[in-house]
C-alpha cells in the first residue's frame, strides 16, 4: 500500500509540474501523451481543499466529460435519483404512490411525474430543441459539453464502485444520454410553468354528464395564492449585490452572492472551476447535472442570481364547442385538442395509460388537488402557455457569463442567449462596472394587452399576481412577437428592466423597481413585478446594510464577508423592544394562548429585551423571537400588524412600530412559551444548541434565519421539539461568493459551499464546509495556477473513456 501510495503521489505531482505554466501548451502537451489511443474523451481533475476540483481539458466535449465525471464522484446518487426522474421511470422504479425529490417538477407522487416526463420524451420535445440552431437552440460547444458530461458520468460508473448507501448496488444507477442530460436542462427552464403543473397537466380530464359551469367557477384570490405559491421563489429565493468602482477602496467592482437554494435533492450546487487553456477559465457552482457554471466568477467578472418576480407563464381560458369538451373556438372556428396518450411502466403492477390535451397554447389544466384551481366544465377550459418549454438556451447563456470580460459582456449573453427562465442577475467586474437585468423568457404580456384580452378572472390577478388569463376565443388576444426576441410570444432584451452601473445594484427576489433605492426603475409591464409597493423585510434589510456600505466606500471583500455573516434581524430591529414591552405591561405577567389556557410569560419579557437582534449561534433570546414571530404573522393580518403603514415615498423604512394592541399578539407570545417549554428548551438558550444539522452524529450549529425575519443569512430550519428544535434545513444559503479583484490577474474570492460538495455521508467532503459555516468561516478561492499548484491537499487524476 505504501508503494501504491508513493507511486501515486509522484504520478500526482508530474502532472501537476507539467501543469504549471496557465496550461497552454500544458493541455495539448499532456493530450498529446496520454490521450488514449482509441480517441475517447479525457481531462484532468486537479483536487484542492475541501474537495474542489479543477477541470481542464482541450475543448468543450472533453471539458464536460471531465465535469461530469467529477460530479458523479460527488453526487451520484441524487444525480442519477434525477436521471431515473427524466427519464419518467419512477414509478417502476420505487413505486406509483411514492412522493418524488421536488427539485426537477413540483409532481406530488411518482406517477404522475412520469406520465409528465414521459409525455416530454414521447413527443420528442427536447430532441427538437436540441435540433434547432443558435440561437434558437443550443450551440454546437453547449451540446458538446451535455454530450461530453453524459460520457464523463457514463465513464465514472464503469471504472467506480458506489459507496454512497442512498443508492450502493441500486439497479437504477445506469449510464445516461446526452438526450437525458438536456432533459434535465429543460425541466430546471420548466420549472416556473410546466413543471410547477405536472398534477394539474397529467390529471386533466374532460367532464363528462352536465356539470354546471356557474358552481365551478374558479376564485380569483385562490389562484393568487396558487400562483404565489407556484413560483420558483414560493420554494427558493437568494440575495446578491454588486457595488461599483464608485465605492470600493481600489475602484474595482465587487460581488457578493447569496442564492438560497435546497440543501437536499438534485436543485444543489456542486463547485468547480473549469478551464480550456486560451478559451475559457471559470470558478463557481453549477446545479447539479449541467455542465456549466450557474454562478461564478473569473479574472475579470463576476456574477449571481436571484429569483424573479416574473411571472414566466400565462392561462388561457378556453369556451368550448358546445357538446364537445375536448374542442373549443378561436374566432368562431372550432379547434380540436390534441390528445396524448402516455403509458407508464408500474413496479409490481399493470402499466397506466392517461391521456393529456394539449391546445395551440399548451396543456390544459385541471386537477382537484393540482396547483391551479382552474376546472375543467362543458363550457369552459384552462390552457397553459410556458414559453420555457421552447427554451433549451441557459447552458449558452451561462457559458457567455463564463467568458464575459465585463458587466457588458454579461449583458451581452443575455441579449444574445435570452436563456434565463426566472432568474435576475446581479454582475460586477474589475473594470467597478455593476450591472442589475431581469432578463429572463417571459410571455408577452403587455398592460394593454392584458387590458384588452383579460377574462373576468384575470382582471383580478394579473394586478395582484401579475398572471395573465387570457381570452382564448380571440386571434387578436395571440401574444405577439418583439423583433428584438429569439422566440415568438417572449418579450424581447429591450423591454426588460436594466439598471448600469449603480453604485449598487441589489435583489432579494423582490421586484426590480428598488435595486437601488435612490435610481428606482419603471415603465416595465405588470407581468415583470410591480412598482410602488411594500417590499419584504429581506429586501427593506438589504437595501438598508448596503446603502449603508456604499455612502461609507472603501469595500473590499472582507466587507462582503461581514455583511454575509452580519446575521442581523431587521424585523427583530422593528418589533422587539416593542413585543417585550408589552409583555412586561401584561397582567400578572400572563397570556392566554390558542388552546384558551393561561401562560406565564413573564421570563420572555426580559429575555426579548436582552436580545441582540442577532441570529448568530450564540445569541441568546434569538429562537424565542424566531417562534414568536412565525406565529405572530401568522395570527395578525399584514395590514394590522404595524402602526405605521406602507408608503411608496418611504419604501424601506414603511411599515414600522408594531400593533401589540392587535388581536392575536399576547396569544402567539403564549403559545410560543408553551410550546418551547413543552420540549424542554430554555427561553434564553443559544440558538446553536437548537439550530442544527447532524452530520456523521455529530450536531453542527447553523447560524441565520427564516425568511420572513429579513436576515440576509437566510436559512429555512426543519422544526423537531423532539429533537432539539431545528434539527435540520432544508433550503436556504447556498454557494456564497465574495468577489472583488487587485490587479494582480487573480479575482480575489472567497466561497462557501454550506452543505458542501458531497451528498455521501462515508465522502471526507460530506460536511467539512458545513463545519465552516457553523463557525462564519471561508473557503479562500485558489483560481490562478500558483494557487492551484501550491495546495497542500493537491491530488490530481487524468480522466478519460
Amino acid at each position: 500500500m505504501r508503494t501504491r501510495l508513493r507511486q501515486f503521489v509522484v504520478t500526482a505531482v508530474a502532472l501537476a509540474t507539467a501543469s504549471a505554466a496557465l496550461p497552454a501548451a500544458t493541455a495539448q502537451s499532456q493530450d498529446r501523451q496520454e490521450r488514449p489511443a482509441h480517441g475517447g474523451l479525457s481531462a484532468t481533475v486537479r483536487y484542492t481543499e475541501y474537495g474542489i476540483p479543477h477541470v481542464v481539458a482541450k475543448d468543450y466535449a472533453n471539458l464536460g466529460f471531465g465535469t461530469g465525471w467529477a460530479q458523479a464522484a460527488d453526487q451520484v446518487c441524487v444525480l442519477a435519483d434525477g436521471f431515473v426522474t427524466v427519464r419518467g421511470e419512477r414509478s417502476r422504479v420505487f413505486g406509483p404512490e411514492e412522493e418524488p425529490d421536488r427539485s426537477l417538477s413540483s409532481a406530488g407522487e411518482n406517477l404522475s411525474s412520469d406520465l409528465y416526463f414521459r409525455g416530454v420524451r414521447d413527443a420528442g420535445t427536447v430532441q427538437k430543441l436540441l435540433d434547432r440552431p443558435a440561437p434558437g437552440g443550443p450551440s454546437r460547444q453547449a451540446k458538446d459539453l451535455m454530450r461530453g458530461w453524459a460520457a464523463g458520468y457514463n465513464a465514472w460508473l464503469k471504472q467506480k464502485r458506489i459507496s454512497d448507501p442512498a443508492c450502493r448496488g441500486a439497479a437504477w444507477v445506469r449510464p445516461v444520454t446526452a438526450l437525458d442530460v438536456a432533459t434535465r436542462l429543460y425541466a430546471l427552464s420548466v420549472l416556473g410553468g410546466q413543471g410547477g403543473t405536472v398534477d394539474d397537466i397529467t390529471a386533466a380530464r374532460p367532464p363528462t354528464g352536465s356539470a354546471t359551469p356557474a358552481a365551478r367557477t374558479p376564485d380569483s384570490e385562490d389562484l393568487v395564492r396558487a400562483v404565489r405559491d407556484l413560483l420558483p421563489d414560493g420554494s427558493m429565493g437568494s440575495n446578491a449585490v454588486a457595488f461599483n468602482g464608485s465605492t470600493t477602496a481600489n475602484g474595482r467592482g465587487l460581488l457578493l452572492g447569496n442564492p438560497h437554494y435546497p440543501w437536499q435533492g438534485g436543485r444543489r450546487f456542486w463547485q468547480a472551476q473549469q478551464t480550456i487553456p486560451g478559451e475559457l477559465n471559470v470558478s463557481g457552482g453549477s446545479l447539479l447535472g449541467t455542465p456549466t457554471i450557474s454562478i461564478g466568477y473569473n479574472a475579470h467578472v463576476a456574477w449571481s442570481h436571484t429569483v424573479s418576480t416574473g411571472v414566466p407563464f400565462t392561462v388561457h381560458q378556453l369556451t368550448l364547442v358546445p357538446g364537445d369538451p375536448t374542442a373549443y373556438l378561436v374566432d368562431g372556428t372550432p379547434e380540436r385538442m390534441t390528445e396524448r396518450t402516455v403509458t407508464v411502466p408500474v413496479k409490481d403492477g399493470t402499466p397506466v395509460t392517461r391521456s393529456q390535451w394539449w391546445t395551440r397554447y399548451g396543456p390544459v389544466l385541471s386537477s382537484p388537488d393540482g396547483d391551479l384551481p382552474l376546472p375543467w366544465t362543458t363550457t369552459t377550459a384552462y390552457a397553459l402557455n410556458d414559453p420555457n418549454a421552447a427554451n433549451l438556451r441557459f447552458a449558452d447563456t451561462s457559458l457567455g457569463f463564463s467568458k464575459a470580460r465585463s458587466t457588458a459582456d454579461v449583458l451581452g449573453s443575455l441579449t444574445r442567449n435570452q436563456g434565463l427562465p426566472w432568474v435576475n442577475t446581479i454582475a460586477a467586474d474589475s473594470s467597478g462596472h455593476t450591472l442589475f437585468s431581469q432578463s429572463q423568457v417571459l410571455p408577452r404580456v403587455t398592460n394593454e394587452l392584458a387590458t384588452r384580452c383579460s377574462t373576468a378572472l384575470g382582471k383580478a390577478t394579473y394586478p395582484a399576481a401579475g398572471v395573465a388569463v387570457l381570452d382564448g376565443s380571440r386571434g387578436d388576444c395571440a401574444l405577439g412577437s418583439d423583433a428584438d426576441a429569439v422566440q415568438p410570444g417572449i418579450f424581447g432584451p429591450a423591454r426588460m428592466p436594466t439598471l448600469k452601473d449603480a453604485p449598487y445594484a441589489e435583489n432579494s427576489n423582490d421586484s426590480a423597481w428598488l435595486a437601488n433605492a435612490d435610481r428606482p426603475l419603471t415603465g416595465y409591464e405588470r407581468i415583470f413585478g410591480t412598482v410602488g409597493t411594500q417590499r419584504s423585510l429581506c429586501t427593506r434589510g438589504a437595501i438598508e446594510d448596503v446603502a449603508a456600505m456604499a455612502e461609507r466606500g472603501g469595500l473590499t471583500v472582507k466587507d462582503l464577508q461581514r455583511q454575509q455573516f452580519a446575521n442581523r434581524v431587521p424585523a427583530g430591529d422593528l418589533a422587539a423592544d416593542a413585543a417585550a414591552r408589552a409583555c412586561a405591561a401584561l397582567p400578572g405577567g400572563t397570556a392566554t394562548g390558542s388552546d384558551g389556557k393561561a401562560v406565564d410569560v413573564s421570563e420572555a419579557c426580559g429575555v426579548l429585551k436582552a436580545w441582540d437582534h442577532s441570529m448568530d449561534t450564540d445569541s441568546r433570546g434569538a429562537l424565542l423571537f424566531d417562534r414568536f414571530w412565525r406565529k405572530l404573522i401568522r395570527a395578525v393580518p399584514g395590514a394590522q400588524l404595524w402602526k405605521v403603514p406602507f408608503s411608496a415615498a418611504d419604501p424601506v423604512r414603511t411599515p414600522n412600530t408594531l400593533n401589540t394592541d392587535a388581536p392575536g399578539f399576547a396569544g402567539a407570545l403564549a403559545d410560543t412559551v408553551a410550546e418551547l417549554r413543552t420540549a424542554g428548551i430554555a427561553l434564553d438558550a443559544k440558538l446553536g444548541a437548537n439550530q442544527f444539522v447532524v452530520r456523521g452524529g455529530q450536531r453542527i450549529p447553523v447560524p441565520g434565519g427564516t425568511e420572513s425575519l429579513g436576515v440576509w443569512n437566510k436559512i429555512e430550519p426543519v422544526w423537531n421539539a423532539a429533537s432539539g428544535g431545528y434539527s435540520e434545513v432544508s433550503m436556504g444559503s447556498s454557494h456564497i461568493q465574495a468577489v472583488g479583484w487587485d490587479g494582480s490577474g487573480c479575482p480575489v474570492a472567497r466561497t462557501l459551499l454550506t452543505y458542501s460538495q458531497s451528498s455521501n455521508p462515508n465522502s471526507d467532503h460530506f460536511a467539512d464546509q458545513t463545519r465552516l459555516f457553523s463557525r462564519e468561516k471561508w473557503v479562500t478561492s485558489r483560481f490562478c495556477e500558483k494557487d492551484i499548484l501550491s495546495s497542500p491537499a493537491l491530488k490530481v487524476v487524468r480522466v478519460h473513456e
